[in-house]
């Protein structure tokens, strides 16, 4: 028995009493209104992504300082589903893999990061595919929590989001069947690898809400939808650096994120849902353009101030080493920049007087050196909701 269709789909209810939501094909008919407003701020996203592109190539090495974009990204968007591990838990975590003092879910904020590289790598020899998704699906889940959940393969059962542990009759959205899924899956491929004439834009936000819907995998949608927004615009080429990230915007923003997912899939709303993305680009393109002059801004100084000291080379090269990894000891600054231990604490020493570093476990020995002035551009301190969903 089916209900009243509604233009992104319908609702059919299935033998056992719950109704599960069919996706209609791609793209949206009618299509994407694209009003004065839309308009307006598909204009607006533009140009802070043209700004932001620009002001990249202006960096001395754009891909020193992708590393942090990646990692904030990995932590905003595991804290979407409910982690707690912080930026400077995924830093210590690359640091001392073996740490006790380590929150438990940082293997998943680390294993975001690595599904994001391996996408980002994999989409020069593969384009954007069902069988790319799955490889980055296997990366998320790998031996963490939903490891027993089929990683790398779409579901064979039936799913559900609901508050909780909410039984299926109670969800509050049902995805589609199996036998249904697999058909979206088809058509959503064929829509990732056509843009049908939409701006690049609201074609991948149009993809993401589909995804979010099929809702292929018992576990990891959220976060592997989230990754597809980046995955499209860089294939699109519309990004030639992935500093472009969503998931701070839309933790920010939560209960209206979901509620706009919700109203396309119960009232078709594909334009409202359309423009909050837009506004979510232009803020979020706005905020990197801001922190990419300011890491420029710090590079420059630090720069200044370790060529009046004469540090040399070395200090030179350290200071790169920090854009990548802000957390160091001397260990990995010897091996990094293949020096002495000696010389390896020389150099830091000579950072810490110049608060360019600061020691932060307080112990005489096995200390760790954060690079503060950077780790600080990236944090957030807005506050988590509390998880829902399943």
């Amino acid at each position: 028995m089916s209900e009243p269709d509604v233009r992104s789909g319908r609702y059919i209810r299935q033998p056992s009493g719950y109704r599960a939501f069919i996706p209609a094909d791609l793209p949206p008919d009618p299509p994407v209104v694209l009003d004065g407003p839309t308009i307006a701020l598909l204009s607006r996203a533009d140009q802070a992504i043209g700004r932001l592109d620009g002001i990249a190539q202006t960096l001395p090495n754009p891909d020193l300082f992708v590393a942090m974009y990646v990692r904030r990204e990995a932590v905003e968007s595991s804290r979407i589903e409910g982690t707690q591990s912080s930026l400077q838990d995924v830093l210590s975590f690359e640091l001392d893999p073996d740490s006790h003092e380590l929150p438990e879910d940082v293997d998943e904020v680390v294993n975001y990061v690595q599904a994001m590289n391996y996408g980002l790598d994999r989409l020069a020899t593969l384009p954007l595919s069902l069988r790319l998704i799955r490889e980055i699906h296997a990366e998320l889940l790998r031996d963490v929590r939903g490891a027993d959940k089929s990683p790398g393969a779409f579901r064979t059962s039936q799913n559900w989001i609901g508050t909780g542990n909410v039984p299926l009759q109670q969800a509050t959205f049902v995805p589609p069947p199996v036998d249904a899924m697999e058909e979206a899956l088809d058509n959503l491929e064929r829509f990732l690898h056509t843009d049908h004439g939409l701006p690049a834009l609201v074609h991948a936000a149009v993809a993401h809400v589909q995804f979010e819907t099929i809702h292929p995998f018992l576990d990891g949608n959220g976060r592997v939808g989230r990754l597809l927004i980046t995955f499209l615009l860089v294939q699109r080429g519309i990004l030639h650096r992935p500093l472009l990230y969503l998931s701070a915007f839309l933790k920010r923003h939560r209960s209206e994120y979901y509620d706009r997912l919700m109203a396309v899939r119960f009232d078709g709303a594909w334009e409202a849902w359309v423009r909050f993305f837009l506004r979510g680009v232009a803020e979020t393109a706005e905020e990197a353009s801001e922190m990419a002059q300011r890491i420029l801004a710090l590079r420059e100084e630090h720069l200044r101030v370790a060529q009046e000291l004469g540090l040399g080379a070395n200090g030179i090269r350290l200071l790169d080493l920090l854009y990548v990894r802000p957390l160091v000891n001397a260990n990995l600054v010897a091996d990094r920049l293949g020096v002495t231990a000696a010389t390896a604490n020389r150099l830091i020493e000579q950072f810490v007087n110049e608060a360019f570093l600061e020691e932060i476990t307080g112990r005489r020995r096995n200390r760790v050196f954060r690079y503060t002035p950077y780790w600080q551009l990236f944090q957030d301190t807005g506050e988590l909701d509390p998880p829902t969903g399943r």
